[in-house]
């Protein structure tokens, strides 16, 4: 058996199995520095989209962040709680929330990107800059999220 591979040596040389493992990384490293600003992932990422889109249609809101309505209501209602978003009634459609960033929202919604930045700079510190940004433009190439 001495000339058989280690074992998982074939899945662990797989581009995918690899990113998989980057991701996780990178994904334990932002969700640490956004809980030390008392975030959770998700509340991040929807604070992020409601700063970009408000006032947005809370039905919008999921769809733009892949989220399910009832998960979405109850990440909005933890950010609402806390003082962060506001769901008014949509002034365009009387029927659905309107949601739009409180400025206690604005603020650490700021923090968490100084955050999660400086997490994405610890994921990439093995690379050096030119390293960093031929690495970003083939994982956007890869993603297939190229504009």
């Amino acid at each position: 058996m001495a000339d058989a591979e280690a074992p998982l040596a074939a899945i662990r040389s797989l581009p995918s199995w690899l990113l998989g493992r980057a991701a996780a990384r990178g994904r334990a490293l932002v969700a640490d520095a956004l809980a030390a600003e008392g975030m959770k992932m998700w509340h991040h990422v929807v604070l992020s989209a409601v700063r970009d889109l408000a006032p947005v249609a809370q039905a919008d809101l999921g769809r733009s962040v892949g989220l399910d309505p009832k998960d979405l209501v109850g990440v909005l209602n933890d950010l609402q709680s806390a003082g962060l978003v506001l769901r008014e009634p949509d002034p365009r459609d009387r029927r659905k929330n309107a949601v739009s960033l409180t400025d206690e929202g604005a603020r650490l919604l700021t923090r968490c990107e100084k955050a999660a930045r400086e997490a994405n700079d610890e994921l990439l510190a093995p690379l050096s800059p030119p390293e960093r940004d031929r690495f970003m433009a083939l994982l956007i190439r890869v993603s297939g999220t190229e504009a």
